[in-house]
Order: C-alpha cells, then structure tokens, then sequence
C-alpha cells in the first residue's frame, strides 16, 4: 500500500504496535455495533462517522487536494465519503440480517478483495496466487451458509450475508483508492468523515425517519464505535503502514475476525460451533495466500 522500505528496529517495533492497538480496536466493532441494536443502521452511522471525525480533527491540514485534476478531486471529496458510508451501513446492517460473527467475519474478506484489485490495476491480470487465496478465503465463508443452504432456506440471512459481503466491496475500493489517489487521505480524514456523516445523516432521514436519539446504551455504543474503530484505529494503522514493513503489519489484520468471533462468544452475542474457527482458520488462510 506504500512504499516499502527498511524501518529501524524501534520504528518497527513501534509500527507493530500501533498495527496491534488497531486489531485490537476493530475486533471490539462487532461487539459495540450489538450492543447498538436499538438504534436504526443509518442513525448509528452518523453517530459513528462523526464522532469518527471528532477523534481524528487533530489529524487536519491542507495537502495538495486543489491541485488535483477535477476528476480527482470530485472522486475525494465524494466518491470516498460515498464509500465510507456504504462500508459503515452495510456492515451494521448486515450483523443485523445475519448472525454478527458471521457477518463480521465476511466483512473481513476485504484483504482478499484489496489484493485481487490492487494486482488487477498494477498488472493487468491476477496472479494465480491470489486467486487461489480468494477462493480459500471465500470457501471458508461459505461454510457459514452451510446449514442454510442444506435446510433449504436462510430466513433472510442470505441477505445479511449479501450486504456483508457489498461492506468488503466497499472497504476494498476505499483501500484501493487510498493507495492510488495522488495525495494521503490521512490529513483529510475528518473532512470526509463529515461529509460521510452528512450523507448518512440525510439517508437517515429519507428512508428511516427518525429523529429521536438513541438510547443510552446504543449513544454511547455508537460514540465508541467512532473514537475508536473508525477513528483512532484508522489512525494507528495507516501511522503502522508507513513506519513498518507492509507485509510485516499487514498480515496482523489477519487475526481480526477471529478476535472479533471469540468477543461476541464470550459475551454472549454469538454461539460457537466447528464452523465458526473453521471458516476464520480458511479466511486467515486465504488472505495470507493471496498477500503473498
């Protein structure tokens, strides 16, 4: 995603972790978005987006955004906060349609996703290994659906599954874009977050009609959800990506889903069965093929 290049030892010990206060952070999504319930899906998206960009303002400051091309610069200040939106909404609506640890471990295919786009646009063409890598981690997916499928009907956990998988798509496209805009979105963060939160605001008031706020559980739910997922932890990782080695950090993210699923077991939230580690074990297994 940047430059590769050799860190000294206590920059890469100090891209490690940072990468790991990111893990950390997002595995914590899924539990925060659960305890949200009571709060409609584009409701809670505003409230995170924009308590996303209060946690990342200090990170502001003027790059050389206007002097991009107006195609660019229309795909920065729209085309980002569009998909930053569709990424937040799917993956809350999605947990909601569908079991939270299986549409959160979906969710987490977007390495997979990055990798085969990133190599699409570098080459051409897909290499052999990360098409081998998507199929591992997609047939790992799969196995959630298994008993769904064998049963003959989802009770429309098809359908969280489906917008899951339209949330990987977007954090794809947006992991893509960031690595190919001509300038850092890092210092414009909070900007797009708040014209994502503008965004959300408006849809939630078109298809939801609810101007009540949220119950308490589900406010402060969505306050975290912001300062901290959406928030410091896009910070951490992108200050991780830049001081450490890429393939290094990057395969930490690998470890999400699975830190995600045994959060929402313990709490409560999810139960465990041979399909749930089985399926992280293929997705793990998948992006680190893919990444290779």
């Amino acid at each position: 995603m940047y430059r590769v290049h050799l860190p000294t030892l206590p920059a890469r010990g100090y891209s490690i972790a940072a990468a790991s206060i990111a893990v950390a952070l997002w595995s914590v999504a899924p539990l925060l978005a659960g305890m949200a319930q009571t709060s409609s899906p584009l409701q809670l998206t505003a409230l995170t987006l924009l308590a996303g960009a209060l946690a990342t303002l200090p990170l502001s400051r003027k790059t050389g955004v206007n002097t991009m091309r107006p195609l660019w610069a229309m795909s920065v200040w729209l085309g980002v906060p569009l998909l930053i939106v569709g990424a937040v909404s799917s993956y809350f609506i999605g947990m909601r349609l569908a079991p939270a640890a299986d549409a959160a471990l979906i969710t987490y295919t977007w390495p997979v996703l990055f990798v085969l786009l990133s190599q699409y646009s570098r080459h051409k063409r897909l290499r052999l290994e990360g098409v081998i890598g998507a199929l591992i981690a997609f047939f790992g997916a799969s196995l959630l659906m298994l008993p769904q499928a064998l049963s003959g009907g989802f009770n429309g956990e098809l359908t969280g599954y489906a917008i899951a998988l339209l949330s990987a798509c977007c954090w794809a496209l947006y992991s893509w874009f960031g690595q190919s805009a001509p300038v850092a979105l890092t210092p414009l963060l909070p900007r797009l977050l708040l014209i994502a939160c503008a965004l959300a605001t408006g849809a939630s008031l078109v298809l939801e009609n609810d101007l009540t706020l949220p119950q308490s559980e589900a406010l402060l739910a969505g306050i975290a959800l912001g300062l901290g997922p959406y928030g410091i932890a896009m910070v951490a990782w992108d200050k991780a990506l830049r001081l450490g080695h890429s393939n290094l950090v990057g395969s930490l993210a690998y470890g999400v889903p699975i830190l995600a699923g045994l959060l929402l077991v313990l709490a409560g939230m999810s139960v465990l069965d041979w399909r749930l580690p089985m399926a992280a074990v293929l997705v793990v297994a998948g992006c680190l093929k893919a990444g290779r």
